[in-house]
């Protein structure tokens, strides 16, 4: 029995190892300044940028802060899985290409759901505790949202 408890740990940890090698590509920009970004349509206070960028960008812009498990398989390709499919919903780095009616659709949406705390996030926000919004902040992200529409 011990034996055979050996060799499936030995797999379990070739199969680890193996998957190791698979490194989808980055969701990195170098920090470039985008003109058509959010942040450049919209006056806006310095707290309410940080928070966005903060609790939003990670996921949801052309630039990822990857903590160090980020960087392990499955965890990886479960990230960048994420990545790629917020960006497909809201992309701040490329608010300005979108129509203005998208733009109304998004900005009440975005307003929605950080309201309802289905942004950020709960299973994003329980390995990145600084991304999660407090009630105060909410309101904050809130109230400068509803003055945009």
């Amino acid at each position: 029995m011990k034996k055979v408890l050996k060799i499936i740990l030995a797999i379990v940890l070739f199969i680890f190892i193996a998957i190791q090698f698979y490194q989808p590509a980055l969701n990195l920009d170098k920090r470039q300044v985008y003109t058509t970004d959010f942040t450049q349509f919209y006056k806006m206070p310095v707290q309410v940028k940080a928070m966005l960028q903060t609790s939003c960008y990670d996921c949801h812009s052309n630039n990822t802060n990857y903590v160090w498990y980020d960087y392990i398989q499955p965890a990886r390709a479960l990230v960048e899985n994420h990545i790629k499919n917020a960006k497909e919903d809201l992309n701040f780095n490329e608010w300005g290409t979108y129509t203005n009616r998208k733009q109304e659709r998004l900005l009440n949406s975005i307003k929605e759901q950080i309201e309802t705390k289905q942004m950020p996030l709960s299973s994003y926000t329980m390995m990145h505790k600084n991304t999660k919004l407090n009630d105060e902040q909410i309101k904050v992200l809130t109230n400068w949202l509803k003055e945009q529409e």
